[in-house]
């Protein structure tokens, strides 16, 4: 009679161990499912940072690394121009010592104009196809972005563009 229990109790609980599993799997895709992100407004520095994380966290794609993120704040900001000297010298810096393979470096700001003339000028001499492998990825507006992939295209880089709209 104990025997028949226990296998009885076994079985009950197999059972819901298997249902509990289906249940799993049928709610899996919708987690999966990315979260519609909205743009902030153009001066708000703290939304714009956690949308750019947002915005490269679903673009990474195969990229195993932690990305290189090269953010300017509003035009509004009273120290805008250094700020954006400062990330133009940084950015160049690592792109010139060269970037390996399974790298992604992500530049996205409010300040989408801005933010292309840094790409121009951070990879304006980047020797040809010598960044195969890495993914550059850029969050601004369409309007910048032809002359963004332009700057990058020459370097072999795999170039996103996500609108930030």
């Amino acid at each position: 009679m104990k025997n028949s229990i226990r296998l009885i109790l076994i079985a009950s609980m197999a059972v819901l161990s298997l249902a509990a599993c289906k249940k799993q799997e049928a709610a899996a895709p919708a987690a999966d499912a990315q979260p519609a992100l909205t743009v902030p407004a153009k001066d708000d520095d703290a939304g714009w940072k956690q949308y750019l994380q947002a915005v490269v966290g679903q673009n990474m794609g195969s990229i195993t690394n932690n990305p290189f993120l090269y953010y300017l704040p509003p035009e509004s900001d009273p120290e805008f121009q250094a700020k954006y000297d400062r990330q133009v010298e940084s950015a160049t810096t690592a792109v010139g010592r060269g970037v390996q393979p399974g790298n992604l470096l992500a530049f996205g700001s409010s300040a989408s104009a801005k933010m292309a003339d840094m790409i121009t000028a951070v990879f304006k001499d980047v020797q040809p196809d010598s960044m195969k492998g890495v993914r550059v990825l850029f969050i601004g507006e369409a309007a910048d972005n032809a002359r963004a992939q332009a700057a990058i295209q020459p370097t072999g880089a795999e170039y996103v563009f996500v609108e930030a709209k």
